[in-house]
């Protein structure tokens, strides 16, 4: 087991906030993965929504998994990562014009493609280049993820893929778009999944489409079942490295391929969270009437999460090993939800003390802004900090 490590001499000579991303931690998560020995018919996807830092895409290309894009944007910094054309997925309800313009002048694996304009806005694009996209189609399995409703994606009440209810339509629809070549079927039913009965479950719905699509003597080469594997946010120490196993061995079990098939996997979070923290110095230690309060000078501009999604980051103080105090920690932006969390146990803490806000390395960096005009956080790794 591999723990995160601070050089804290180097630290102190930085500017914070900023980001620091231990790649041995990285390359140890990769390599859980790697030594699972997973059936050459399964294809990894790294999702690049969490994190696009360059030297994190550097680590994750060499193991020679593929990317999943939700963006053009993203598509062009798998390309310029290295990541090979034949290996990248394009998901998203909204691909604008350009985006899949460029996705087809790559000529990308796939399109996941989630509604029947977007269907035909592919077919009409690649009419045009005189060439057939390759589609899988993104249903929505009514399957629930039992995590935050803004992480949940695979009930029938939210905006992504196609509705079971629809599905007979989209398929009489396919042999019309001459354009499009079906290869399969794109699941994603949310994130920081820990309970694997959810995808136990998706499981069971996955076989149930693939008999729909049989009886229409419908050909599913490829099955993409998203990702959503939880880290620990909790013990970042003493569970560093996620429950691969169980995961891939909860689809080996429960869903069984057919001849020729291929399953996809889009694993985001679970491969950089755990590499990932936000360094702060302590502004102010402040005395409330009925609470103390650390203030740091990073703020959800630079970890938008707690605000966003209620999250919880374990915190450490990097230079007290003093008896623990309670504290709220909080940020400097001018809104009352600029909080990372309250009634924490912290060390002691004075002003100018190193604050490590672990397991942020999955939408951390990625999701900063610019609001009260403050600069966006710089990012550092191990390596470079040797």
């Amino acid at each position: 087991m591999i723990k995160a490590h601070y050089p804290t001499d180097k630290f102190q000579q930085i500017s914070t906030p900023f980001y620091y991303y231990d790649l041995d931690v990285l390359r140890s998560t990769l390599s859980e993965i790697k030594m699972l020995d997973l059936p050459e018919n399964y294809m990894v996807h790294y999702a690049m929504k969490a994190n696009v830092n360059p030297s994190i895409l550097e680590v994750i290309k060499n193991t020679g998994f593929g990317a999943d894009c939700v963006s053009g944007g993203e598509i062009q910094a798998a390309i310029d990562a290295g990541f090979p054309a034949s290996k990248i997925v394009f998901a998203g309800v909204g691909k604008s014009d350009w985006e899949i313009n460029l996705a087809l002048d790559h000529d990308i694996f796939c399109f996941n493609a989630e509604s029947v304009p977007e269907l035909e806005v592919i077919n009409e694009l690649a009419a045009s280049k005189n060439k057939k996209a390759r589609v899988a189609l993104r249903i929505n399995p009514d399957v629930s993820a039992h995590t935050h409703k803004y992480i949940t994606t695979g009930l029938s009440e939210n905006k992504f893929g196609i509705n079971m209810e629809d599905l007979d339509h989209v398929i009489s629809l396919l042999p019309k778009l001459t354009h499009l070549e079906f290869t399969g079927i794109h699941f994603h039913i949310g994130s920081q999944i820990t309970d694997m009965t959810a995808f136990h479950n998706l499981c069971v719905r996955i076989e149930e489409i693939q008999d729909i699509f049989n009886t229409k003597n419908i050909e599913i080469t490829h099955i993409n079942v998203g990702g959503g594997l939880g880290v620990n946010y909790e013990h970042p120490n003493h569970f560093p490295v996620p429950e691969f196993e169980t995961y891939f061995k909860t689809f080996r079990d429960h869903l069984g391929l057919k001849p020729g098939q291929t399953l996809h996997f889009e694993l985001g979070r679970s491969i950089v969270a755990q590499c990932g923290s936000l360094i702060s110095r302590v502004l102010y230690v402040k005395e409330g009437s009925t609470r103390k309060f650390v203030i740091l000078d990073a703020g959800f501009t630079d970890l938008i999460r707690p605000a966003l999604y209620q999250a919880y980051h374990r915190i450490e103080n990097l230079s007290s090993e003093k008896p623990t105090c309670l504290y709220d920690v909080v940020g400097p932006i001018c809104e009352s939800s600029d909080v990372f969390a309250k009634d924490f146990m912290l060390n002691e803490t004075k002003r100018g003390d190193l604050i490590a806000i672990r397991s942020a390395g999955a939408y951390g960096e990625i999701m900063a802004s610019q609001y009260n005009l403050r600069s966006l956080p710089q990012a550092y790794t191990s390596d470079e900090l040797k």
